[in-house]
């Protein structure tokens, strides 16, 4: 696999090597050993599947205990992937970090604890799966506001149209409002 670092300290690009042929493809999308030599030495305890349709924002996400490490990824469809540093000790705190992942180029994302995270769909549908380093802790989940100005994601909004969200993201905290780590 090959691993690039991103402009936020800790958030790291995977890309897979994919074995393919006429039949299909073959990847490794987890190998503890690889990802701890790789900078990522954790054990993951909560596998997640969301499906969902063009137009949905889902996050920004993150929980204040039990702060969750994700490797996130596209099996069907494209996203665009969002997250935040939440680490008031970082170099990089406050600042955001977004790609595309698909089912096509099959890059992964790793988010450390200590960010928020959310994603975009930009095609008809997709499948996101992401693995968690702690279990989910809906008492001390948060979401950070997708379109807090001080934040300012540039959101690849299709149509330009704002996009569909939860009750819980639709009333989410701006970035005064919501806690930091001190991790």
């Amino acid at each position: 696999m090959d691993v690039e670092a991103t402009p936020l300290s800790g958030v790291m690009l995977i890309k897979p090597k994919v074995f393919g042929d006429d039949r299909g493809f073959f990847l490794e999308s987890w190998n503890r050993s690889a990802f701890a030599e790789a900078g990522i030495p954790f054990d993951f305890v909560q596998d997640n599947h969301s499906r969902s349709r063009q137009g949905i924002l889902r996050g920004l996400h993150f929980q204040t205990q039990q702060p969750q490490g994700k490797l996130v990824r596209v099996v069907n469809g494209s996203v665009y992937d969002v997250t935040v540093d939440l680490r008031a000790n970082s170099a990089t705190f406050g600042q955001w970090f977004g790609c595309l992942l698909s089912a096509e180029n099959k890059t992964q994302l790793w988010v450390p604890p200590g960010f928020a995270h959310g994603f975009y769909v930009v095609s008809e549908s997709a499948d996101f799966l992401y693995k968690c380093t702690d279990y989910y802790h809906p008492e001390s989940e948060i979401s950070l506001a997708w379109d807090d100005a001080n934040i300012d994601v540039e959101w690849p909004l299709v149509n330009g149209e704002s996009p569909e969200l939860s009750a819980k993201d639709a009333n989410a905290l701006s970035w005064s409002e919501v806690p930091k780590f001190d991790l």
